[in-house]
């Protein structure tokens, strides 16, 4: 038979909001209610019958509520087949069969995240609560499983829907709900505790996921895992696409090195930074950005660090652009770039960028440390005779930010904070370098005065030698090669400042 009718629940839950109106439910429909601790006291708060799990068991909760529900007569009212021989075990034992089981586990993931007190996170280990759940569901051909009070509204929907008669559908669906609940729970207690280990597991659970507008091209679907809420609010636009996503990521990582100081603005196509500049105003900064390749920013991504005035969102608004991402926005700018319907809208809360990062490659997947390193003055090794000049370090710093979010091998031409030349994504570095000066030239930079950044070490001196025949003076690279006495030699020989910094920031 499919179709079961609940007549008895175990209910034991940590979060009792939305739990009233299922008990009420339950009780309207005569279902025997079985309870422990704070659960129990709860339900008989709202004047409804409800039986202590030490009634069946015959034991009072012990160890500090650590043992409440495990025993044999709670278990073996879950797990029994409702078929003749388990039916008369029961009998024989005098134990209840249980035909509806609702948990909400200790909030585990919460107490971490709130507390470095070990004692507090171990105790927030629930053990009865997801025994529970993994009895339930196993016998999901006789038992209605509730893993979490994510579950409880559409449990209610059904319990009215079916007045207690559910199917073996919803009793399958229900257990497969309980397994991810319990799934998820193990992973974040094993990762608490393999944290500082030299134990290599990739093992993660991420709760929420959002169906995206389609995946890398229209014809491929696709799915983020991820909590996009917790890092936006989304205030006008269409739906996210995998793309817009990939690109939102890229742009976060640029400005959250760039989010203390002054105005400074970013625009992103396809994840690299084609316009980037710092002014005393953002309208300033927005127009220095656009200036660096106003061809690209079509169809762009657009963020900034600090809130959109209205002359910057009217400026903005003559522009195509696919997203534009700012800590806030002032009431007459956001009303002025909502008459944008399409336009996506993004207020940024939290510069959120995991300490891990990782992709899938071939059959598996890698995993490394986030790049979250940022170069300052003190890392800066001045390896010339001649030093660079404040303005210049100013610079060489802003060009080090920004050769970083570029694709490799990467090149970044800046003068006076402002991006005024990119080559990325070439197979050599002298491509890259060409690239960029062939950009800076096409949208009316003078190279003279600026500096040059790369992302990676000079094999041989000919990008700094090709970089002093435009008028670069100072250059900044991680070093590393065994011919960088090559390079320095010509900075020396044509008074060029170079400075190392010992770190190199590839990006594939």
């Amino acid at each position: 038979m499919s179709a079961r009718k609940i007549r008895s629940a175990l209910i034991s839950v940590y979060h009792k909001d939305g739990l009233d109106e299922i008990v009420q439910e339950l009780h309207r429909q005569g279902v025997q209610i079985y309870s422990t601790g704070g659960t129990q006291k709860f339900i008989a708060q709202l004047d409804i019958p409800v039986t202590a799990v030490e009634d069946i068991t015959s034991y009072p909760s012990i160890l500090d509520g650590r043992v409440k529900t495990l025993h044999p007569a709670v278990f073996g009212g879950i797990l029994a087949r409702r078929e003749p021989d388990h039916l008369d075990q029961l009998k024989e034992y005098k134990l209840p069969e249980i035909d509806l089981v609702i948990v909400d586990l200790y909030p585990f993931e919460e107490t971490v995240a709130t507390t470095n007190e070990e004692s507090a996170i171990i105790e927030k280990i629930d053990i009865g609560g997801i025994s529970l759940i993994r009895a339930a569901a196993k016998n999901y051909k006789d038992v209605v499983v509730v893993p979490s009070r994510a579950e409880y509204a559409l449990f209610l929907e059904i319990l009215k829907e079916k007045e207690g008669t559910l199917d073996l559908t919803d009793r399958r669906e229900m257990a497969r709900r309980a397994f991810k609940v319990s799934s998820n729970y193990d992973i974040a207690i094993f990762n608490y505790f393999n944290e500082g280990t030299t134990d290599i597991a990739f093992k993660y659970s991420i709760h929420r996921s959002d169906i995206l507008r389609y995946g890398e091209n229209p014809h491929q679907s696709g799915v983020f895992f991820g909590d996009f809420d917790a890092v936006f609010d989304k205030l006008n636009g269409k739906d996210i696409s995998y793309n817009n996503l990939v690109d939102i990521d890229a742009a976060v990582q640029i400005m959250r090195e760039l989010r203390i100081g002054d105005p400074a603005f970013a625009i992103l196509k396809h994840t690299n930074t084609c316009g980037l500049a710092v002014r005393s105003t953002l309208k300033e900064a927005w127009d220095a950005a656009l200036e660096c390749d106003n061809v690209s920013a079509f169809g762009g991504i657009f963020i900034c660090n600090t809130s959109v005035d209205l002359a910057t969102a009217e400026a903005i608004n003559e522009l195509f652009y696919e997203v534009l991402i700012a800590p806030d926005f002032d009431e007459d700018a956001l009303a002025l770039l909502k008459t944008k319907k399409k336009r996506i809208l993004l207020k940024l809360k939290d510069y959120a960028i995991g300490s891990r990062s990782f992709r899938s490659l071939l059959n598996g997947v890698v995993e490394q440390d986030t790049d979250m390193r940022q170069e300052t003055i003190a890392d800066l090794d001045t390896v010339t005779e001649v030093a660079p000049t404040p303005e210049q370090v100013s610079d060489l710093l802003f060009a080090s930010i920004a050769v970083k979010h570029l694709k490799s091998n990467a090149i970044a031409l800046v003068k006076n904070k402002q991006l005024i030349g990119m080559g990325c994504g070439q197979p050599s570095r002298v491509d890259a370098l060409k690239q960029a000066i062939n950009k800076a030239k096409a949208f009316g930079f003078d190279l003279d005065g600026a500096v040059m950044a790369s992302d990676a070490f000079f094999p041989f001196p000919d990008c700094v030698e090709i970089a002093d025949q435009q008028g670069i003076k100072a250059v900044i690279q991680p070093g590393g090669s065994i011919k960088d006495k090559d390079s320095i030699a010509y900075c020396d020989g044509h008074g060029m400042a170079m400075v190392m910094t010992g770190h190199r920031h590839f990006k594939h």
